[in-house]
Protein backbone atom coordinates (compact mmCIF):
# COMPACT_ATOMS: atom_id res chain seq x y z
CA UNK A 1 0.00 0.00 0.00
CA UNK A 2 1.49 3.65 -0.77
CA UNK A 3 1.56 5.67 1.89
CA UNK A 4 1.04 9.39 1.35
CA UNK A 5 3.62 11.96 1.37
CA UNK A 6 1.73 13.72 4.33
CA UNK A 7 1.48 11.00 6.11
CA UNK A 8 4.96 9.32 5.25
CA UNK A 9 6.23 12.90 6.89
CA UNK A 10 4.00 13.01 10.26
CA UNK A 11 5.39 9.59 10.87
CA UNK A 12 8.61 10.53 10.63
CA UNK A 13 8.46 13.42 13.12
CA UNK A 14 6.27 11.39 15.20
CA UNK A 15 9.49 8.76 15.62
CA UNK A 16 11.25 11.54 15.97
CA UNK A 17 9.17 13.36 18.53
CA UNK A 18 10.32 9.83 20.85
CA UNK A 19 13.48 8.88 19.42
CA UNK A 20 15.38 12.27 19.29
CA UNK A 21 14.64 13.23 22.88
CA UNK A 22 16.81 9.89 24.18
CA UNK A 23 19.40 10.92 21.95
CA UNK A 24 22.94 12.32 23.81
CA UNK A 25 23.76 15.11 21.45
CA UNK A 26 20.54 16.89 21.88
CA UNK A 27 21.75 17.34 25.38
CA UNK A 28 25.19 18.94 24.51
CA UNK A 29 22.71 21.40 21.56
CA UNK A 30 23.22 24.69 22.19
CA UNK A 31 19.34 25.30 21.51
CA UNK A 32 18.28 28.04 23.00
CA UNK A 33 20.56 30.28 23.33
CA UNK A 34 19.17 33.55 23.05
CA UNK A 35 15.44 34.36 23.36
CA UNK A 36 12.71 32.72 21.50
CA UNK A 37 9.27 34.30 20.23
CA UNK A 38 5.52 32.61 20.15
CA UNK A 39 4.00 34.35 17.32
CA UNK A 40 0.10 34.67 18.02
CA UNK A 41 -1.89 36.31 15.51
CA UNK A 42 -4.48 37.67 18.02
CA UNK A 43 -4.74 40.49 20.14
CA UNK A 44 -3.73 40.03 23.56
CA UNK A 45 -6.61 39.08 26.16
CA UNK A 46 -7.82 36.24 23.63
CA UNK A 47 -7.68 32.58 24.92
CA UNK A 48 -5.03 31.60 22.59
CA UNK A 49 -2.84 34.76 23.60
CA UNK A 50 -3.45 34.17 27.35
CA UNK A 51 -2.42 30.42 27.40
CA UNK A 52 0.76 31.23 24.84
CA UNK A 53 1.54 33.83 27.50
CA UNK A 54 1.35 30.70 30.51
CA UNK A 55 3.40 29.09 28.49
CA UNK A 56 6.09 31.53 27.54
CA UNK A 57 6.40 32.02 31.35
CA UNK A 58 6.99 28.37 32.41
CA UNK A 59 9.46 27.58 29.68
CA UNK A 60 11.17 31.27 30.33
CA UNK A 61 12.58 29.34 33.82
CA UNK A 62 12.73 25.57 31.77
CA UNK A 63 15.14 26.91 29.04
CA UNK A 64 16.53 29.68 30.81
CA UNK A 65 16.01 32.05 27.53
CA UNK A 66 13.20 34.49 27.54
CA UNK A 67 10.45 33.98 25.69
CA UNK A 68 8.47 36.19 24.37
CA UNK A 69 5.10 36.87 22.98
CA UNK A 70 4.60 38.56 19.89
CA UNK A 71 0.86 39.59 18.92
CA UNK A 72 0.55 39.88 14.79
CA UNK A 73 -3.60 40.63 14.68
CA UNK A 74 -5.94 40.73 11.81
CA UNK A 75 -6.39 39.31 8.38
CA UNK A 76 -8.03 36.03 10.19
CA UNK A 77 -4.13 35.40 11.04
CA UNK A 78 -3.09 35.22 7.37
CA UNK A 79 -0.65 37.70 8.01
CA UNK A 80 0.88 36.63 11.23
CA UNK A 81 1.17 33.24 9.82
CA UNK A 82 3.04 34.30 6.67
CA UNK A 83 5.53 35.97 8.80
CA UNK A 84 6.20 32.63 10.56
CA UNK A 85 6.35 30.97 7.74
CA UNK A 86 8.95 33.01 6.15
CA UNK A 87 11.19 33.42 9.47
CA UNK A 88 14.31 31.11 9.79
CA UNK A 89 13.91 27.40 10.86
CA UNK A 90 15.85 27.48 13.41
CA UNK A 91 13.43 27.33 16.34
CA UNK A 92 13.70 30.63 17.75
CA UNK A 93 10.40 31.83 15.94
CA UNK A 94 7.39 29.43 16.69
CA UNK A 95 3.69 29.87 15.74
CA UNK A 96 1.12 29.85 18.12
CA UNK A 97 -1.72 28.15 15.73
CA UNK A 98 -5.11 27.29 16.31
CA UNK A 99 -8.32 25.78 15.04
CA UNK A 100 -9.08 29.04 12.85
CA UNK A 101 -5.84 29.37 11.52
CA UNK A 102 -5.14 25.79 10.92
CA UNK A 103 -8.28 24.14 11.33
CA UNK A 104 -10.66 26.70 9.02
CA UNK A 105 -8.88 29.06 7.01
CA UNK A 106 -7.81 25.96 4.46
CA UNK A 107 -10.96 25.79 3.32
CA UNK A 108 -12.50 28.88 3.90
CA UNK A 109 -9.67 30.96 1.47
CA UNK A 110 -9.43 29.46 -1.65
CA UNK A 111 -5.81 30.93 -2.24
CA UNK A 112 -4.76 30.75 1.24
CA UNK A 113 -0.63 31.25 1.44
CA UNK A 114 0.38 28.42 3.20
CA UNK A 115 -0.43 25.27 3.58
CA UNK A 116 -0.36 24.03 7.68
CA UNK A 117 0.87 20.53 7.32
CA UNK A 118 3.35 21.16 4.16
CA UNK A 119 4.63 24.99 6.01
CA UNK A 120 4.87 24.08 9.44
CA UNK A 121 5.87 21.09 11.55
CA UNK A 122 3.21 20.83 14.50
CA UNK A 123 4.87 20.32 17.69
CA UNK A 124 1.94 20.23 19.92
CA UNK A 125 -1.55 20.81 21.03
CA UNK A 126 -1.51 23.18 23.93
CA UNK A 127 -5.57 23.45 25.36
CA UNK A 128 -9.33 23.24 23.93
CA UNK A 129 -11.92 25.38 24.46
CA UNK A 130 -15.30 23.57 24.89
CA UNK A 131 -18.26 26.23 22.88
CA UNK A 132 -21.47 26.20 24.48
CA UNK A 133 -24.82 26.80 23.17
CA UNK A 134 -26.43 29.87 25.44
CA UNK A 135 -29.80 31.15 26.16
CA UNK A 136 -31.13 34.77 27.06
CA UNK A 137 -33.64 33.48 30.38
CA UNK A 138 -36.74 34.79 27.94
CA UNK A 139 -35.96 31.35 25.50
CA UNK A 140 -38.56 29.00 26.45
CA UNK A 141 -36.41 25.93 26.21
CA UNK A 142 -33.95 24.90 29.29
CA UNK A 143 -32.41 21.95 27.45
CA UNK A 144 -30.59 21.22 23.64
CA UNK A 145 -33.53 19.09 23.34
CA UNK A 146 -36.16 21.59 23.85
CA UNK A 147 -33.66 23.70 21.24
CA UNK A 148 -34.15 21.14 18.88
CA UNK A 149 -38.12 20.59 19.40
CA UNK A 150 -38.93 24.21 18.84
CA UNK A 151 -36.46 24.46 15.82
CA UNK A 152 -38.18 21.48 14.55
CA UNK A 153 -41.95 22.97 14.97
CA UNK A 154 -41.15 26.62 13.66
CA UNK A 155 -38.22 26.57 11.04
CA UNK A 156 -36.24 29.63 10.60
CA UNK A 157 -37.99 31.24 13.87
CA UNK A 158 -35.26 31.57 16.00
CA UNK A 159 -31.55 32.87 15.84
CA UNK A 160 -27.92 33.07 17.12
CA UNK A 161 -25.27 34.98 17.42
CA UNK A 162 -21.53 34.58 16.72
CA UNK A 163 -18.72 36.58 16.87
CA UNK A 164 -17.98 36.58 13.09
CA UNK A 165 -18.50 34.55 10.18
CA UNK A 166 -15.88 31.53 9.98
CA UNK A 167 -15.12 31.42 13.47
CA UNK A 168 -15.45 28.49 15.44
CA UNK A 169 -18.01 29.88 17.20
CA UNK A 170 -19.89 30.32 13.83
CA UNK A 171 -18.91 26.81 12.21
CA UNK A 172 -19.64 24.31 15.74
CA UNK A 173 -23.17 26.01 15.97
CA UNK A 174 -23.25 25.81 11.79
CA UNK A 175 -22.15 21.80 12.49
CA UNK A 176 -25.04 21.23 15.12
CA UNK A 177 -27.51 22.74 12.62
CA UNK A 178 -26.44 20.23 10.14
CA UNK A 179 -26.18 16.91 12.41
CA UNK A 180 -29.51 17.87 13.53
CA UNK A 181 -30.99 19.12 10.50
CA UNK A 182 -32.31 22.54 11.99
CA UNK A 183 -33.24 26.16 10.16
CA UNK A 184 -31.93 28.39 12.72
CA UNK A 185 -31.11 32.02 11.64
CA UNK A 186 -27.33 33.35 11.73
CA UNK A 187 -26.43 36.93 12.79
CA UNK A 188 -22.80 37.59 13.17
CA UNK A 189 -21.22 40.06 14.81
CA UNK A 190 -17.75 41.34 14.75
CA UNK A 191 -16.43 40.00 17.78
CA UNK A 192 -17.72 37.54 21.40
CA UNK A 193 -17.99 40.83 23.17
CA UNK A 194 -20.74 42.72 21.08
CA UNK A 195 -22.93 39.48 20.17
CA UNK A 196 -22.92 38.85 24.03
CA UNK A 197 -24.11 42.06 25.01
CA UNK A 198 -26.91 41.82 22.67
CA UNK A 199 -27.64 38.21 23.75
CA UNK A 200 -27.79 39.51 27.67
CA UNK A 201 -29.87 42.61 26.54
CA UNK A 202 -32.34 39.85 25.37
CA UNK A 203 -32.18 41.30 21.56
CA UNK A 204 -31.23 37.92 19.97
CA UNK A 205 -32.23 34.81 22.02
CA UNK A 206 -29.24 32.30 20.97
CA UNK A 207 -25.71 32.35 21.20
CA UNK A 208 -22.56 30.07 20.41
CA UNK A 209 -19.25 30.78 22.52
CA UNK A 210 -16.83 29.74 24.29
CA UNK A 211 -17.04 28.13 27.78
CA UNK A 212 -14.25 30.67 28.98
CA UNK A 213 -16.48 34.05 27.25
CA UNK A 214 -19.60 32.64 28.88
CA UNK A 215 -18.02 31.44 32.13
CA UNK A 216 -19.00 34.28 34.33
CA UNK A 217 -22.61 34.94 32.65
CA UNK A 218 -23.69 31.33 33.15
CA UNK A 219 -22.54 31.28 36.44
CA UNK A 220 -24.53 34.82 37.79
CA UNK A 221 -27.38 33.04 35.86
CA UNK A 222 -27.64 36.32 33.55
CA UNK A 223 -27.80 33.92 30.40
CA UNK A 224 -28.65 29.34 30.91
CA UNK A 225 -26.15 27.32 29.66
CA UNK A 226 -27.93 24.13 27.19
CA UNK A 227 -25.12 21.89 25.98
CA UNK A 228 -21.20 22.33 25.05
CA UNK A 229 -19.56 20.85 21.99
CA UNK A 230 -17.00 18.51 23.81
CA UNK A 231 -17.70 15.05 23.82
CA UNK A 232 -16.34 14.67 27.40
CA UNK A 233 -17.83 17.62 30.11
CA UNK A 234 -16.14 21.45 30.45
CA UNK A 235 -14.20 21.45 33.82
CA UNK A 236 -15.98 22.63 36.59
CA UNK A 237 -18.02 24.84 37.12
CA UNK A 238 -19.77 24.39 34.21
CA UNK A 239 -19.30 20.60 34.42
CA UNK A 240 -22.80 19.88 35.22
CA UNK A 241 -23.67 21.17 31.50
CA UNK A 242 -24.92 17.96 28.99
CA UNK A 243 -22.43 17.41 26.18
CA UNK A 244 -24.29 17.62 22.80
CA UNK A 245 -23.24 14.43 21.95
CA UNK A 246 -25.76 13.09 24.34
CA UNK A 247 -28.19 14.02 22.18
CA UNK A 248 -26.29 13.73 18.36
CA UNK A 249 -23.80 10.89 18.88
CA UNK A 250 -20.06 11.21 18.06
CA UNK A 251 -20.69 15.12 18.02
CA UNK A 252 -17.02 16.41 19.12
CA UNK A 253 -15.92 20.42 18.32
CA UNK A 254 -13.97 23.25 20.06
CA UNK A 255 -11.52 25.99 20.42
CA UNK A 256 -7.53 25.24 20.43
CA UNK A 257 -4.40 26.48 20.10
CA UNK A 258 -1.55 24.81 19.83
CA UNK A 259 2.37 25.10 18.80
CA UNK A 260 3.92 24.83 15.38
CA UNK A 261 7.57 25.42 13.91
CA UNK A 262 8.27 27.08 10.22
CA UNK A 263 9.20 24.14 8.27
CA UNK A 264 12.97 22.34 7.91
CA UNK A 265 13.12 23.41 11.83
CA UNK A 266 15.55 20.69 13.47
CA UNK A 267 13.29 17.87 14.25
CA UNK A 268 15.45 17.94 17.44
CA UNK A 269 14.35 21.05 18.51
CA UNK A 270 10.56 20.36 17.68
CA UNK A 271 11.39 17.22 19.81
CA UNK A 272 12.53 18.90 22.70
CA UNK A 273 9.62 21.95 22.88
CA UNK A 274 7.47 18.68 22.54
CA UNK A 275 8.91 17.20 25.16
CA UNK A 276 9.27 20.86 27.50
CA UNK A 277 5.56 21.46 26.58
CA UNK A 278 4.28 17.20 27.57
CA UNK A 279 5.66 18.38 31.15
CA UNK A 280 4.18 21.63 31.60
CA UNK A 281 0.74 20.36 30.71
CA UNK A 282 1.41 17.10 33.57
CA UNK A 283 1.76 19.93 35.96
CA UNK A 284 -0.61 20.27 38.50
CA UNK A 285 -0.51 23.69 39.11
CA UNK A 286 -0.74 24.22 35.34
CA UNK A 287 -3.41 22.36 34.55
CA UNK A 288 -5.56 24.20 37.40
CA UNK A 289 -4.51 27.93 35.88
CA UNK A 290 -5.47 26.27 32.41
CA UNK A 291 -8.89 24.71 33.80
CA UNK A 292 -9.68 28.06 35.73
CA UNK A 293 -10.19 29.71 32.71
CA UNK A 294 -12.58 26.55 31.51
CA UNK A 295 -10.38 25.34 29.39
CA UNK A 296 -8.48 21.58 29.16
CA UNK A 297 -5.25 20.71 29.06
CA UNK A 298 -4.59 18.83 25.17
CA UNK A 299 -0.66 17.57 25.43
CA UNK A 300 -0.21 14.99 22.77
CA UNK A 301 3.16 14.23 20.18
CA UNK A 302 4.01 16.00 17.29
CA UNK A 303 2.14 12.99 15.35
CA UNK A 304 -0.66 13.52 17.17
CA UNK A 305 -1.31 17.05 16.35
CA UNK A 306 -0.72 16.30 12.86
CA UNK A 307 -3.52 13.99 12.85
CA UNK A 308 -5.51 16.46 15.02
CA UNK A 309 -4.71 18.88 12.28
CA UNK A 310 -6.09 17.35 9.18
CA UNK A 311 -8.96 16.51 11.09
CA UNK A 312 -10.06 19.59 11.70
CA UNK A 313 -9.22 20.71 8.28
CA UNK A 314 -11.68 17.70 7.13
CA UNK A 315 -14.69 18.68 9.43
CA UNK A 316 -14.42 22.31 8.34
CA UNK A 317 -14.06 21.66 5.33
CA UNK A 318 -17.39 19.79 5.37
CA UNK A 319 -19.06 22.54 6.96
CA UNK A 320 -17.77 25.27 5.02
CA UNK A 321 -18.71 23.46 1.48
CA UNK A 322 -22.11 23.02 2.82
CA UNK A 323 -23.31 26.16 4.55
CA UNK A 324 -21.74 28.22 1.35
CA UNK A 325 -19.47 30.57 4.44
CA UNK A 326 -17.07 32.89 2.51
CA UNK A 327 -14.83 35.16 4.32
CA UNK A 328 -17.20 38.14 6.06
CA UNK A 329 -20.26 36.47 4.80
Amino acid sequence: MRTNPTRRRALALGGAAGSLLAMPALAQAPWPNKPVRFIVPFPPGQAADIFARLMAEKLTDVWKQQVIVENKAGGSGIPATEFAKAAAPDGYTLMVVSSGTFGVNPSLFPDLPYKPLVDFLPISNIFLVPLVIVAHPSFPGNTLADLIDLARKEPGKWSYASAGPGTSQHLSMELFKLRAKLDIVHIPYKGSGPAMADLLGGHVPLMMDSTAAALNHIVDGRIKALAVTTARPAPSPLDKIPPIAQTLPGFDAAGWSGLAAPARTPLEIVAKVNKDIQALLSDPAVIRQIEQRAAVPAPGSPLQFSEFIKKEIDTWGEVVRATGTKPGT
